[in-house]
């Protein structure tokens, strides 16, 4: 389906595209401590209100 050149491509790809975000990342972390301090709450409660949804569908299904 794929050749070896693009197989090896999308490998190396992957690879350097992986290091560049996580260059970026701790490049920009005391930037994210400063301004994306409540997010873990907004993230938690948004993960609650779907799987109350996802409870709520299994339990009316009848």
């Amino acid at each position: 389906m794929f050749s070896t050149g693009q197989i090896i491509f999308a490998i190396g790809f992957a690879v350097v595209f992986a290091i560049v975000i996580i260059i970026s990342y701790k490049k920009d972390f005391k930037l994210h401590q400063k301004y994306f301090k409540g997010v873990k709450w907004i993230g938690l409660f948004f993960v609650l209100f779907l799987v109350s949804l996802l409870c709520i569908k299994f339990l009316l299904k009848d």
